[in-house]
Formats: structure tokens, C-alpha cells, sequence
């Protein structure tokens, strides 16, 4: 574990423990579990949505969490570097930031019949809102030379599903921005990784959606159903002390339907 890294010795208080950790996209699905999950583990957590993302906060202050939930639009260079600043008042500083919030587009299509408005949607939040994001914690980070960025992409970026052109293209993307900012950020003593889930079932999907990814499952070496408990484990550990010489690398966590 870095010298530098907070609670270098309060792995008793658990392993995020006087961290302050951002994530996006928090006010349902995946976020909202990955803001319960670092928060278990001792973080301070900064949540954002478009959604107000309060009503999760004071769930995670009901369980002894610290937590501060903010409307924004990631896409904003003002609205983000606004959340970056509340968090730095509230809590002192910040130290890891997952780039969750994303847009998937407007259903399955073909390429052809995506309009050019639909795919600047999906590439404003996937693309541009890490990207503001990223760029709002640096100089926290650079200031006390440690850091940690996790990006959320997709398995599908590595399987090419047909009708979700703009949504996998942004994944792809992301990935590249990983691994720039993994160069970029080295010097820093900031680690840059990506975590590429499966199909997840959240609250948000159906039965029906449910019964539709009967395939995805078969196509797993574990084959069932992703939670999004699945991926805490993982963005915990981005985010901690154990992962301090990992950097540039994309995770999959997807039960095994495809080895990157």
C-alpha cells in the first residue's frame, strides 16, 4: 500500500476508510449499490445523478455512512467541477472517483436508423462526462499525489452486439480514456482502471427483460443471473490501498462470457 494513501493503518475501520470517493450515476441501479458498498467499507461518499441522488445519501446516514448527494449533469464542465467542490468543503479533499453514470440509447437498432442526435446523447454522457469528471479531481489529486478513477464500461465492447451501436462505441471509448489516463496520470501516483460488468438485473428491468437474457446466462461459465453485488467487490478494491500498482487495465466482471 502507498505511504501516501489514506488509512494507511486503519484497515480495522475498514478498507476505504477516510477515503472520499465519488460516484456518478448514483440514484438507482448499479450506482446506488456501489455507493452502499463503499460506504460499508468505511468511505466518504459523494453522490450525483440527474435524479436527486439525496434520498440514497440519508439511507447510507441511517447506517452510520457519511454520505452527499448533489443533482448534476456530468455532461457540465460547471455542474462537476461545482460537485467537486462541495465534496472538497463537506469532506476535506477527494480521493477516488467511479464514473458510472451512463446513457444506453433509445433501444436496439440498427445503425442505420440511429439518428446523429441520439448518438451526441449517448457520446455527451459516456464519453464527455468522464472526461469532466476526470478533469475536476485531478488537481485534488495531484495536490496530494494519490488517486484512484474507475471507469464503468461494458462487456459488450468486447462481444460487438448488433442495435447498440452508439452505447458500445462510447464503452470503447472509455476504455481508451482509460489508458490514457493511466499514462497520463502515472506520474501522479494516480491509478486509472475499468470495470466491464455483464448483463446486470437492477429494479429497473422486468420480468420480460429478465426472461430475454436467458442467452447471456447460458453463455456464462457461472451461469446465472449478474447482480450488481457482483461488482462491489471489485470496485472496492479499485478503489483501495490493494490495488495501488494496478493501473491501465480493464476488469471484466461478468461470470465469464467473454476473457479479455
Amino acid at each position: 500500500m502507498s505511504s501516501s494513501s489514506p488509512a494507511a493503518t486503519s484497515a480495522h475501520r475498514g478498507r476505504l476508510a477516510d477515503r472520499v470517493i465519488i460516484v456518478t450515476g448514483a440514484a438507482g441501479g448499479i450506482g446506488k449499490v456501489f455507493a452502499h458498498g463503499l460506504a460499508a467499507e468505511g468511505a466518504k461518499v459523494v453522490l450525483c445523478d440527474l435524479t436527486d441522488p439525496q434520498p440514497i445519501a440519508d439511507e447510507i446516514a441511517s447506517a452510520g455512512g457519511q454520505a452527499l448527494g448533489r443533482i448534476t449533469d456530468v455532461t457540465s464542465r460547471e455542474a462537476v467541477e461545482a460537485l467537486v467542490a462541495a465534496a472538497a468543503e463537506r469532506f476535506g479533499t477527494v480521493h477516488g472517483l467511479v464514473n458510472n453514470a451512463a446513457r444506453t440509447g433509445m433501444g436496439s437498432r440498427p445503425f442505420t436508423e440511429i439518428s446523429s442526435d441520439e448518438w451526441d446523447r449517448v457520446m455527451a454522457v459516456n464519453t464527455r462526462g468522464p472526461f469532466e469528471c476526470a478533469r475536476a479531481v485531478v488537481p485534488h489529486f495531484r495536490r496530494q499525489g494519490y488517486g484512484k478513477i474507475v471507469n464503468i464500461v461494458s462487456g459488450t465492447l468486447f462481444k460487438g452486439n448488433a442495435g447498440m451501436m452508439p452505447y458500445i462505441s462510447s464503452k470503447g471509448a472509455l476504455v481508451a480514456m482509460t489508458r490514457v489516463l493511466a499514462r497520463e496520470l502515472g506520474a501522479d501516483n494516480v491509478c486509472v482502471n475499468a470495470v466491464a460488468p455483464g448483463a446486470t438485473q437492477t429494479e429497473r428491468f422486468s420480468e420480460e427483460q429478465t426472461a430475454l437474457r436467458a442467452g447471456t446466462v447460458r453463455s456464462r461459465c457461472l451461469q446465472r443471473h449478474e447482480t450488481p453485488d457482483d461488482l462491489v467487490g471489485a470496485i472496492v478494491f479499485l478503489c483501495s490501498g490493494e490495488s495501488d500498482f494496478i493501473t491501465g487495465q480493464t476488469l471484466v466482471v461478468d461470470g465469464g462470457a467473454v476473457f479479455n
